[in-house]
């Protein structure tokens, strides 16, 4: 129960409904003057019982009827006193609101497409006493802050930030991304960033009930988009050169899938690229079999050494690849715009389903994406941001060495934001994930990047949202953690740090 104290000067209240200070900003002191008095008299009446009239009150109080009925009305608001017309204002009950009943929704809705313990582990962000390693966005100093208040603020003034753009996106945007790809503006379709696009994109392209292949493991919001989409899931092995052509011929042949999703570049969470002969057999198989490739090209701009592979959408000129960029991994996670690339019939299909979701990605998003991509302050941010992400992925390497005895980076990325991590043989990654967070640092649980059962115990750990004292300190307070999880029952990941078990070793 809240106490109140009493604007008149007298002893606090107990009040069960709330406070009078929520609405003090919208009455005048003696109308709060007055309403607490009413309180305390609403409290010594039973429920149900008439207050006086505002007639009576405007009496006893000296005050005008407009003061005592804005006494009245923020009583009302706070649930003290009910108002019936005609009848006058009488004492609300004080008793809890009965609990909603909602057991019907359960047979309503029906099973869920979407596989709430995935979701609710993509979906955590912590507080920001976390050490935040499992964050798949850039830190904030990363981030072009500057550039994109400037051009905030300049394209909110223009008269085409507030109009309708077109269902397809703003003309000029459209050319920028498509010439990254070698495509035709008609091509492209603006969205509302690369997460949107894969389930727009599946459901769309394929029916419910119908399959849809990834690389295994893979992006998690790639599985959870699948499932929204109503889509059956089967996996493929990949390895450091990217998926297996032939574990994927076998699936196409068993399953008869007619999507593919793929992530070709810098993949989450392996970071491996898919090597120029597997791109070649990727693509004979989607056209002998009649599939689409879903391409996520979400760190094309996140290349660390060397340049990031050309799009496989480059190499495919009969539409079998369906590509998806976006603006919030390289940029700002706040700047929901992306871009997905199709061609012939699938494109217009994509095109006119378009209009159906939400007519239009906003065009003040879109003006401050094509201000960012268009200025000479973008490949100043690249640059900035390719040196700051590879610093920060050797401090991360480094501290895996010296705190994690018996860890193991199988492929250090050349791009990315993200390092796969196998940890000792019988290490349970649950648990050690729980013990990192009761610890203070949020890690990536290995076992939600594959659809199946893993074949060895890995995290992710992200070094693109955190600094490098953070990302050594987090580190550090996982290997920490790990020798004090128990060796029996689930928390069976003390052998993580046992006397003996070899120093981590990482290769690219």
């Amino acid at each position: 129960m809240l106490r109140e104290r009493n604007f008149t000067g007298g002893n606090a209240i107990d009040n069960p409904w709330g406070t009078l200070s929520t609405y003090g900003m919208f009455i005048d002191n003696r109308a709060a003057e007055i309403a607490n008095a009413l309180h305390q008299q609403a409290d010594a009446m039973d429920v149900g019982e008439k207050l006086p009239s505002v007639r009576e009150l405007s009496r006893v109080y000296k005050a005008s009827p407009v003061t005592i009925t804005a006494a009245i009305t923020s009583l009302t608001a706070l649930g003290v006193v009910r108002a019936e017309p005609g009848r006058g204002t009488f004492v609300a009950g004080r008793d809890l609101a009965q609990e909603p009943d909602y057991a019907w929704q359960s047979s309503a809705l029906g099973r869920s497409r979407v596989d709430p313990s995935r979701a609710g582990r993509i979906g955590s962000h912590g507080t920001g006493d976390h050490v935040q390693l499992s964050w798949g966005y850039l830190a904030p100093e990363l981030q072009p802050f500057d550039e994109l208040r400037t051009l905030g603020v300049r394209c909110a003034k223009s008269h085409r930030a507030w109009t309708m753009a077109p269902p397809s996106g703003l003309p000029e945007l459209r050319r920028v991304f498509a010439a990254d790809l070698g495509a035709e503006p008609e091509d492209m379709l603006i969205m509302p960033g690369g997460q949107q696009s894969l389930v727009f994109a599946m459901r769309t392209l394929a029916d419910p009930g119908t399959t849809l292949i990834t690389e295994s493991p893979s992006y998690p919001g790639a599985i959870l988009a699948a499932q929204a989409a109503g889509l059956n899931l089967a996996a493929v092995p990949a390895d450091g050169d990217g998926i297996r052509p032939d574990k994927l011929a076998e699936a196409l042949e068993r399953t008869h899938a007619k999507l593919i999703y793929l992530q070709p570049c810098y993949a989450n969470p392996t970071g491996a690229v898919l090597s120029p002969e597997r791109r070649v057999e990727v693509l004979a198989l989607a056209k002998r079999f009649g599939a689409f490739i879903i391409e996520d090209d979400w760190a094309r701009h996140l290349a660390l050494e060397g340049a990031a592979p050309a799009p496989l959408f480059t190499q495919d000129p009969d539409g079998h690849v369906v590509s998806i960029a976006t603006l919030s991994k390289p940029a700002a996670p706040g700047l929901r715009v992306g871009a997905l690339a199709a061609r012939g019939p699938a494109g217009e299909r994509l095109r006119r389903a378009r209009i159906a979701e939400d007519m239009c990605v906003p065009a003040l998003a879109q003006e401050i994406a094509l201000g960012l991509l268009t200025s000479s302050a973008w490949p100043r941010h690249i640059k900035r941001l390719r040196t700051g992400l590879r610093d920060r992925r050797d401090a991360m390497v480094h501290q895996i060495h010296a705190s994690l005895p018996g860890a193991r980076v199988a492929n250090v990325p050349t791009g990315g934001i993200h390092l796969w991590v196998k940890l000792a043989e019988g290490t349970d990654s649950t648990a050690l994930t729980a013990a990192a967070q009761d610890a203070g640092v949020l890690i990536g649980d290995g076992k939600g990047y594959y659809l199946d059962e893993p074949p060895a115990p890995h995290i992710r750990l992200s070094f693109g949202a955190a600094s490098i004292p953070d990302i050594e300190e987090g580190v550090r307070r996982v290997g920490s953690a790990g020798q004090y999880i128990s060796p029996t029952g689930i928390r069976a990941a003390s052998r993580l740090l046992g006397p003996g078990s070899g120093q981590a070793h990482a290769s690219s």
